[in-house]
């Protein structure tokens, strides 16, 4: 499963700068849409909980494995 959340937060954030070279791309258009400002925020959310939970697995892999490096 860490595998399947690694990947996903990898092809995510090609999605994410995807959507804020398109947002930079609209706000140079003579009149710009409002709404094109909020997309790159859903890709933006999942990076932020996929990277909270790929950031937090070595410390919990410690806690369940027994202690820190320095115990063994």
């Amino acid at each position: 499963m860490q595998k399947r959340i690694r990947q996903f937060h990898r092809w995510t954030s090609i999605v994410f700068t995807a959507t804020v070279l398109a947002t930079f791309g609209a706000f140079a258009l003579e009149e710009p849409v409002e709404w094109v400002s909020y997309t790159p925020l859903l890709p933006l959310f999942l990076l932020m909980v996929t990277g909270l939970y790929l950031f937090a697995l070595p410390y919990t892999r410690r806690r369940v494995s027994g202690g820190s490096r320095a115990d063994r």
